[in-house]
């Protein structure tokens, strides 16, 4: 049954993991010192409606897969953190552009961001989760999915604006070598200490 205290533990959950360190949040910060926040918005367009698609996967039984097939979710897990891992060796020297620089790269797309999610370790541990623990089993099915499903955004939209708001807000700093310098070794830092944070 769906309960008032069922949501309040459901959005707690949401806003403690959506607003902490985590790839998604550490590439929007870089994404809004980079190119600004106007055009970040589709990369925070698609990380709440990639999760919301991961969750319902997870109900639908992607979450039981996963645990008869754990090397799969490890292989997940791998080129996920691979991937953070080539995005912090990008870091370095990275800000050496003016935003209307289009040659030296480009924010991420809706769809990309999307099927990032399902690369995502920590976006599979938050979806996993939710399923285990808030998923209200007596519910219909129908309603309890979209129950847990359509919680997330809500939650989610107020991280990604977060982080992509304090990656532009700093963006003014960059003209600053050695500012522009920190910077960049904070981020390449932020993204390594995740990815080895996920994989022990």
């Amino acid at each position: 049954m769906i309960t008032a205290e069922l949501f309040f533990g459901l959005i707690t959950y949401y806003f403690i993991m959506f607003m902490t360190p985590g790839p998604n949040n550490a590439m929007l910060a870089i994404s809004g010192i980079k190119f600004g926040f106007k055009q970040t918005i589709p990369h925070m367009t698609g990380i709440p409606i990639g999760h919301s698609f991961q969750i319902i996967a997870a109900c639908l039984g992607l979450g039981t897969f996963f645990q008869k097939f754990p090397e799969i979710q490890y292989i997940l897990k791998f080129i996920g953190c691979g991937y953070l891992f080539f995005l912090a060796y990008k870091m370095f020297g990275s800000f050496n552009f003016k935003v209307q620089d289009d040659t030296k790269g480009r924010p991420m797309k809706i769809y990309e961001a999307i099927i990032f999610q399902f690369l995502n370790p920590k976006a599979w541990i938050v979806a996993l989760t939710v399923v285990t623990v808030f998923f209200p089993n007596e519910e219909n099915f129908i309603k309890a999915t979209l129950f847990v499903s359509l919680s997330a955004p809500l939650i989610c939209f107020f991280s990604v604006i977060t982080w992509a708001g304090f990656g532009s807000s700093i963006n003014i700093f960059i003209s600053n070598n050695k500012i522009k310098k920190f910077i960049e070794i904070l981020m390449a830092l932020l993204l390594i200490v995740t990815a080895i944070f996920i994989l022990i």
